[in-house]
């Protein structure tokens, strides 16, 4: 039997995500200045990144 085509290829992980991930977010705003490991330590509410 043959897989249908909406299942798409097994190998997906060279497709590019457009949503980062909180340690993601993270090191964007570390590289951008905004994020100081001492003082900052909210968990919600991160200010939004540009994708990598």
């Amino acid at each position: 039997m043959s897989r249908h085509k909406s299942y798409g290829k097994s190998s997906k992980g060279g497709k590019k995500r457009n949503v980062l991930k909180r340690f993601e977010r993270i090191d964007v705003l570390k590289t951008i200045g905004k994020w100081k490991d001492g003082e900052n330590k909210q968990v919600t509410n991160l200010p939004k990144t540009p994708v990598r």
